[in-house]
């Protein structure tokens, strides 16, 4: 599922009628999950953090974006931050499953819409700036609201989006993509700040002044003090001493956690701690992390550990959070602190004991229905497969497949992560479909209309049992893979998750073949149904194949 973060920060801190509702406004956006607002009463400031997928995240922006031009007078702002606009930044970031280009991409698409419709001059910086002086967010904010007057004079300061004029009452607002900012400090068996801040000076990319043996400062011929940079690029830190836990921290942001993850800052901070005699109790998480950070992590130290990591995600996680200490303050909230299991609707079907799942399936309602079980046959084949790989892995006389078992574990676990998607996504179809069905259609207009919603939501129904079926595909030819190498004693294993596999396909075959019969794009039917049979065809066979040499071998 693509998951974005929006961080748009305004300038107002202090009226909370006003940031009611902004959150109102992101709140009404279904799709969209607010995670946080955060106002500042000395800077007059507030930071709000919502998520969800792309378009929605997108028109939450716009609400909140519309709102405060509406509520907030910048003529009459005044705070010690400094702003350029009522909405004075609005970065979007990428979480799960999308990239950094997309995220551009929305940048732009909010930054016209906001630009045409509220009449705001939209400057775009950092990855989506479209000139180099303008990827430093201080470089485009230069002078602050006071200075917007001129900059609409000016040539030079044409808006990407928006009007070359000044809004007196909006002023001016920026629209990025950025990397994911995780806030993270480091807990140490010491009350000592300066110890916590020399360790801090070590690791960030901004390092510290280079002293010679008198401790005088060492500068270059021109006279400008020379820097000797940290071991972590993206990482910005500082010691300090917390009162209420009577202990020293390394206080960190890791503005790309992609190029420096938090569990390699730590393992060099305890490094550098030992060999200063310092110990390092475990670390804090500040605000929520993306999964796949967390995810790293855990397999990092898994592989240390000498163990398989191709395990249930919800191990990985407690690996890392038990290996980073991250309950050492306070007990590590999963749900409320990874942002993918915050969000997650708790009233999917994949979220239902298998007896309610059961029931749900059994009752009169048409979904969920087929399409669902298949993804759910797809679902258990790569838990089955992963099962037999991690029941080979470390075990004695299969040390030559144990790197290509740990594969097969992971690669199950992926599969089996897709597959669970699926189940509700087909059932979201279905009821696409049904709304679809349900439009008006006395006019011509009407119906010509519905007839266009219909055969999108008929195709779109279409493509998840599609997607269905290539996980089975995965799933089969991974079922193949352990039948070959893995443990002998749950050979019966893999023959299982090679016809559940199997159960997969067909089924996910006939949800396609009852949805054509709606459709009629006949380009669209053959060039899906030729796809279809000859995918059907490799998974049927490939199954069979795997359930003979297994009856051979037991």
């Amino acid at each position: 599922m693509k998951i974005v973060e929006c961080v748009p920060n305004f300038s107002e801190g202090r009226d909370h009628k006003i940031l009611d509702a902004i959150a109102d406004a992101i709140r009404s956006v279904k799709g969209v999950t607010l995670l946080d607002v955060d106002p500042g009463a000395d800077t007059n400031r507030t930071v709000v953090t919502f998520v969800g997928d792309p378009e929605s995240v997108v028109e939450g922006a716009f609400q909140a974006i519309k709102k405060a031009a509406e509520l907030i007078d910048m003529s009459k702002h005044s705070g010690a931050h400094p702003r350029m606009g009522a909405t004075d930044v609005c970065p979007f970031v990428p979480v799960s499953d999308i990239t950094m280009e997309e995220c551009v991409q929305l940048a732009h698409k909010l930054g016209k819409r906001v630009g045409e419709e509220l009449g705001i001059p939209v400057y775009l910086y950092e990855y989506a700036a479209t000139k180099p002086e303008w990827r430093n967010l201080a470089e485009v904010r230069k002078g602050e609201y006071e200075a917007l007057p001129e900059k609409m004079k000016d040539p030079v300061w044409k808006p990407d989006y928006g009007p070359q004029k000044f809004n007196v009452r909006s002023g001016a607002t920026a629209i990025s993509a950025r990397e994911f900012l995780i806030a993270y400090n480091i807990n140490l068996n010491t009350r000592d700040k300066k110890k916590a801040h020399d360790l801090a000076l070590m690791i960030r990319e901004k390092g510290r002044l280079k002293r010679d043996r008198k401790s005088n400062v060492v500068t270059d011929e021109e006279g400008s003090r020379i820097r000797e940079p940290g071991f972590f690029k993206h990482c910005k830190a500082v010691g300090w001493y917390i009162d209420e836990y009577r202990r020293a921290q390394i206080s960190i942001n890791l503005t790309n956690y992609k190029i420096t993850p938090p569990h390699l800052v730590l393992e060099k901070i305890r490094e550098l701690a030992m060999q200063k005699g310092i110990q390092v109790t475990g670390s804090e998480l500040v605000g929520l992390i993306p999964k796949a950070a967390i995810i790293a992590a855990g397999k990092y130290y898994l592989n240390r550990l000498g163990e398989c990591s191709g395990i249930p995600e919800k191990m990985i996680i407690e690996t890392a959070i038990q290996s980073m200490g991250l309950d050492d303050l306070v007990p590590f909230a999963t749900n409320e602190k990874i942002i993918e299991y915050a969000i997650r609707n708790k009233n999917n079907l994949v979220n239902l004991p298998v007896e309610d799942f059961a029931a749900e399936l059994s009752s009169d309602s048409p979904a969920p229905g087929g399409g669902s079980v298949a993804a759910l046959c797809a679902v258990l084949s790569g838990a089955l497969s992963a099962m037999v790989a991690n029941l080979t892995f470390g075990k004695k006389n299969y040390e030559k497949v144990w790197q290509e078992a740990n594969q097969i574990a992971e690669q199950g676990q992926e599969i089996q992560k897709k597959a669970l998607e699926l189940i509700d996504k087909d059932t979201e179809a279905f009821n696409k479909m049904m709304e679809a069905s349900r439009l008006p259609k006395q006019t011509p207009e009407q119906q010509e209309e519905r007839e266009q919603i219909m055969e999108s939501a008929t195709k779109a129904a279409v493509m998840v049992p599609l997607a269905t079926l290539q996980s089975a595909g995965e799933a089969v030819d991974l079922a193949a893979r352990i039948s070959m190498i893995g443990n002998s004693n749950a050979l019966s294993d893999a023959g299982v998750a090679a016809i559940n596999a199997n159960a997969a396909a067909k089924s996910a075959y006939l949800n396609i073949k009852i949805n054509m019969s709606g459709i009629k794009d006949e380009k669209f039917k053959f060039e899906i149904m030729t796809r279809v049979e000859e995918m059907l065809d490799h998974i049927n066979n490939t199954a069979l194949n795997v359930e003979n040499q297994i009856k051979e071998k037991i």
